[in-house]
């Protein structure tokens, strides 16, 4: 008679008979009806359950499945054999977790028995098959994974035999795997289990992509195709930016394995600006491939330089010396042989290079980053512990059993595994339920306790205790959150807490959403922080918005929030940070009249009159010069009530003012106690926030292009003399009897307090503003890169462009659009007056009227146009002198000739096509997808500073002028752009008040106070502007598109052509030299002595 048993059949406690065993499992297996079968295949598991997982070796349970699985002849007992092997999966590893054991490691396992079932020619089988492994894994935690699944799929498909079936299986669980381990939005307990998981297989990859690679390589399409899928799952354990372009490449190298394939990957890869650190999961994936171009004997020696490059690079980039000494061995033999044998000098020197960056990042010398580095937790070392702890409790006994032992090198793995990732509260979970089959509960709990308290004083001995707070210390915020702008997660799963007073400091690279944070707890978007009813919030920031016509006193009592104060407070306030009262004074000055620097002061005035409980500064150094920097830092130090949040690239600031530090890793907020400099000492890898070196970021500019009739990099292409300009409204003039001379040598820093007419001066250089005195001269084909003190103002009205987008409108005509919209080219009613007029040539044909110029050619020492006359045919068209138009007023009219030839001219390198544009984005450090698919409202102000830079350095300018462009940039980009800079070989102006970087680039300074120029430094000797000599320059070289170019393609332009004639200058002799130094030595001692304020006598060249 058959016996049914339901699946709900529950344990009662008490060890089952032999007989009843024997009974469920004979009805299992010989059951007519499949539905028979199953509920006796759960009946039996539920009767099997109220003995210990040691109950399963027991019984012939085990034996007898096995048997049915392989017998060939009858396919119902296949089946049954399937139906036990998935109601055991489903069941044990839940309530009995020591069975795991049973199934993956204890001879052999069970799991190869359901893989083998997959290839069944019974579909019923490969069904109750499927069931059973997916029945398996979803019942396994993290540790188990790693530490049982993984070895036993690896196992199975290191096997020689097999069906293909089986093997497409055993690639499947492995991608389920690395898909299981993806970042998504799932509960805090759900996040921190796949981030165990990512970690954890991530280390485990070097020996899962060779295997996998096999698979890709095998002869059955399905297998092949199906291990393809499995790689690219594997590689989302990466979590690196860097390589993460690069991965199809990679996959498709290993899938189709060739000469031509790796030399294509190896070229990429070169071709990558490594700044991520690199982690074990990269070096599994690229060690492979580099070793390869290394060892194979005809590589390229021009492939040979890419791949020491690359390996140069990722090494520089390994923080962790355990990982250094696993992977970097198997390179270091193929970087040798390099160093030793190959034919280009270049590639030798490369080669030594790398070995020594090689042998310091594992070690080889004292100065090694392995010196007293922290080693990692063994399973061995782990045993021990367990073994002492287990012995301790009276527990040994219970473990003289065959599970016992396998148990004690399970439990012992999955702890090492928890303490090398410092998860120590996850120890629990890998010891009470494994034990608890073996020893009484309370042991169990107390074994599980001492090992956790071991290695949890193991973790404060390597490193350090965690800082307990002050027990006076008031948390205002205490929020868990995750973040995410459009389609692309930025934090997830992570904690803010904020104690009263304290200044906390947000780090992290450009795009790592420190800005969206700030402006998601500013909106009241951010889950977990408190109201603004609550907590008052402020967010102080770079805002452009304002209503320019109102003074300062009138546009802050005009706000909602702030009108319930009083004119009297707000004026008492403003009047604190610097806006004097009175008719005179500031607060009476319009909004639209302010620099940068007091734009900034007004939104700190504006949090104060608010009373904000916590503020939000974002970027609060930007446009603030040293004085006012000090200020700021004195304010925040003294307000010890306010508690704030600051984004800012300035090291010195943050060293100065921060009491803790938050810092992004890993899409997690951590945070470290102390200033700037103590954080670095626990990262050393956050060095770059001190340091500007291109070594994490680097940029590249495309080389200016020739500029007719320029000879020499020090003859003068730019000049303004005795300029005077004033704002519309302003009761004194912003710039006074103002004379500057620029050259494509030039380097030129314009340094000043805040208000003092720096902006004025360059707005009046690149024909922002028309100068009311004085005349600007340029050179007729000069191209100027120009970047305003507010570079964001270039993108504003085109947020929801790409950046791709941007620079495909910007340049769609064959000219910089933006120049056309410059003071100096617009059309006043006075210039279409002037299109009207009427001329006479003299030429008998009577007077004309000036319809367009058509053409430019040289003419002596000058240009003569081609003008087209209206209501004339073209060939009545007339060649006039530049000097004749401009005496005739059609000023604008050749300016914007001279734009568009010069302009023609630069883009004539340049194909406007999205893959070159992308390339153009990535040499300014902007991420190519970035730049293809994401809308310029969506990026972080640093991305954007890149997507101004790329626009304006499309056309290859000669000049590029930068008001404040270390503004929203982080250290890493401030070290690229420094390097550009410094490479590059057209002239640069720039405005900035980060000394650090103005003291490297420029040796020439212009002081500007209350709108007038002192020289310090060298001093330009004015030269011819124009043309004077026929043919080409060899001052830049040629134009090789690499970077990008905008340019506001000129500077504001005079009435009349420079005539001046260039002064040559005379060799000096030695006695001559010296004489002149003792001159400058003593006017310098004459001026230390004079009063304070005494400007500083300028070293010009009439000394001779």
């Amino acid at each position: 008679m058959t016996t049914v048993v339901t699946k709900t059949a529950t344990p009662n406690g008490t060890a089952p008979s032999p007989a009843d065993v024997s009974a469920l499992l004979q009805t299992a297996l010989s059951a007519e009806k499949a539905q028979d079968s199953l509920d006796a295949a759960y009946g039996l598991t539920s009767l099997l359950m109220q003995a210990s997982p040691e109950g399963l070796l027991q019984y012939n349970v085990l034996s007898d499945t096995k048997k049915a699985a392989a017998d060939k002849k009858n396919g119902a007992k296949r089946e049954s054999a399937m139906f036990i092997l998935g109601a055991m999966f489903e069941r044990f590893p839940r309530e009995q977790p020591l069975s795991e054991i049973v199934f993956l490691e204890h001879d052999g396992g069970l799991l190869h028995i359901a893989l083998d079932g997959l290839a069944d020619k019974g579909a019923s089988v490969r069904e109750s098959a499927q069931y059973a492994v997916d029945a398996l894994f979803a019942n396994l935690r993290p540790e188990a994974m790693v530490a049982e699944l993984l070895p036993t799929l690896q196992r199975y498909l290191s096997r020689s035999t097999g069906k293909w079936q089986g093997a497409v299986g055993a690639y499947t669980l492995l991608g389920k795997m690395a898909d299981r381990a993806q970042m998504g939005q799932g509960s805090k307990e759900e996040e921190a289990s796949k981030d165990f998981l990512r970690e954890s297989m991530g280390r485990c990859l070097k020996d899962l992509i060779p295997l996998v690679e096999g698979g890709m390589h095998d002869l059955k399409a399905e297998v092949s195709k199906q291990a393809a899928k499995t790689m690219s799952s594997l590689t989302t354990l990466l979590s690196n930016d860097d390589v993460a372009p690069r991965i199809p490449l990679l996959i498709d190298t290993m899938k189709n394995p060739s000469t031509q394939t790796l030399q294509k990957a190896i070229h990429a890869l070169s071709q990558t600006t490594f700044v991520a650190v690199v982690t074990s999961p990269v070096l599994a994936l690229l060690t492979p491939l580099l070793e390869r171009s290394l060892n194979t004997p005809n590589t390229p020696q021009e492939v040979l330089r890419q791949t020491v490059v690359v390996v140069e690079n990722l090494t520089k980039l390994v923080h962790d010396p355990v990982e250094a000494r696993t992977f970097l061995p198997r390179l270091k033999p193929g970087v040798q042989k390099v160093k030793d044998g190959a034919s280009l000098p270049e590639v030798r020197e490369l080669g030594t290079r790398a070995i020594n960056v090689i042998s310091k990042a594992m070690g080889d010398d004292r100065d090694g980053v392995t010196y007293g580095q922290i080693s990692r937790t063994s399973k061995e070392d782990v045993l021990k512990i367990l073994l002492w702890e287990i012995q301790r409790q009276g527990g040994s006994p219970f473990m003289e059993t065959t599970l016992g032992k396998e148990a004690e090198t399970l439990i012992s793995e999955m702890v090492c595994l928890d303490d090398n990732q410092r998860a120590m509260d996850r120890m629990h979970d890998s010891i009470v339920p494994y034990l608890r089959s073996l020893l009484p509960l309370d042991k169990a709990s107390a074994v599980a306790d001492a090992v956790r308290q071991h290695y949890v004083n193991e973790d404060n001995r390597k490193f350090g205790a965690p800082v307990k707070d002050e027990t006076d210390e008031v948390e205002i915020v205490n929020a868990d959150f995750s973040l995410a702008y459009g389609g692309m997660l930025l934090l997830s799963h992570t904690n803010l807490r904020l104690l009263k007073g304290h200044r906390y400091g947000l780090c992290g690279r450009n795009g790592a959403g420190k800005s969206t944070l700030m402006r998601s707890i500013a909106d009241g978007k951010l889950e977990g922080f408190p109201s603004k009813d609550v907590l008052k919030t402020c967010f102080v920031e770079h805002n452009q918005g304002e209503d320019a016509d109102l003074s300062i006193l009138e546009f802050v009592s005009k706000d909602p929030e702030l009108a319930s104060q009083g004119r009297d407070r707000i004026s008492e306030v403003l009047s604190e940070v610097g806006f004097t009262s009175g008719s005179e004074g500031r607060q009476s000055h319009m909004v639209g009249s302010l620099s940068g620097g007091w734009k900034m002061k007004l939104a700190l005035a504006r949090a104060m009159l608010m009373g904000a409980d916590v503020l939000l500064l974002d970027e609060p150094t930007n446009h603030l010069d040293v004085s006012n920097v000090k200020w700021l830092q004195e304010y925040l130090k003294k307000h010890t009530e306010i508690t704030s949040l600051i984004v800012s690239h300035d090291s010195g600031f943050l060293d100065e003012v921060c009491t803790d530090i938050y810092h992004y890793e890993q899409k997690k907020l951590v945070c470290y106690r102390g200033n700037l400099a103590a954080f670095v000492k626990i990262k050393p890898e956050a060095k770059s926030y001190y340091t500007l070196s291109d070594a994490n970021a680097q940029f590249k500019f495309p080389p200016p292009g020739i500029l007719t009739g320029v000879k020499s990099k020090t003859r003068s292409i730019l000049r303004m003399t005795n300029v005077t300009y004033s704002y519309p409204g302003a009761s004194k003039p912003s710039l006074i009897d103002a004379s500057v001379s620029l050259s494509l040598s030039s380097r030129t820093a314009i340094i000043g307090g805040n208000g003092a007419g720096k902006s004025t001066l360059i707005k009046v250089l690149t024909g922002e503003v028309i100068p009311q005195n004085g005349k600007v001269e340029k050179h007729p084909n000069l191209r100027i890169g120009y970047i305003k003190q507010h570079a964001l103002e270039h993108v504003e009205m085109h947020m929801e462009k790409t950046p791709n987008q941007y620079l495909q409108w910007r340049y769609a005509n064959g000219d910089d659009r933006e120049v056309l919209m410059k003071q100096t080219r617009v059309l006043t009613d006075e210039d279409r007056e002037q299109m009207d007029k009427w001329i006479d040539l003299g030429d008998g044909k009577g007077p004309r009227q000036v319809e367009n110029l058509m053409g430019r050619q040289k003419h002596k020492k000058d240009f003569q146009y081609e003008v087209k006359w209206r209501g004339m045919l073209p060939k009545f068209n007339s060649q006039v002198s530049r000097e004749t138009l401009l005496k005739w007023g059609f000023q604008k009219l050749v300016q914007e000739f001279d734009d568009h030839e010069a302009s023609r001219e630069g883009l004539g390198y340049r194909i406007l096509e999205p893959k070159v544009i992308s390339k153009h984005f990535e040499d300014v450090g902007l991420d190519p997808e970035i730049a293809n698919h994401n809308e310029i409202s969506g990026l972080s102000g640093g991305q954007k500073v890149k997507v101004v830079l790329a626009g304006a350095m499309w056309n290859n300018p000669h000049l590029l002028v930068l008001d404040e462009p270390t503004n929203f940039l982080d250290r890493d980009s401030l070290g690229g752009l420094h390097a550009a800079i410094r490479d590059y070989q057209g002239g640069v102006v720039m405005i900035s008040h980060n000394a650090e970087f103005v003291e490297k680039l420029c040796p020439e300074r212009l002081y500007v106070a209350d709108g007038r120029i002192t020289h310090k430094g060298p001093l330009l000797a004015f030269d011819r502007l124009d043309d004077s000599r026929p043919a080409s320059s060899n001052v830049s070289s040629s134009a090789v598109s690499s970077a990008t170019a905008s340019a506001v393609n000129s500077a504001a332009e005079d009435n009349g052509d420079m005539k001046f004639k260039a002064k040559k200058k005379k060799k000096l002799t030695r006695a001559q030299l010296k004489d002149r130094e003792v001159r400058r030595r003593l006017r310098h001692i004459e001026w230390l002595n004079s009063p304070k304020g005494t400007p500083h006598p300028p070293d010009t060249d009439d000394e001779a």
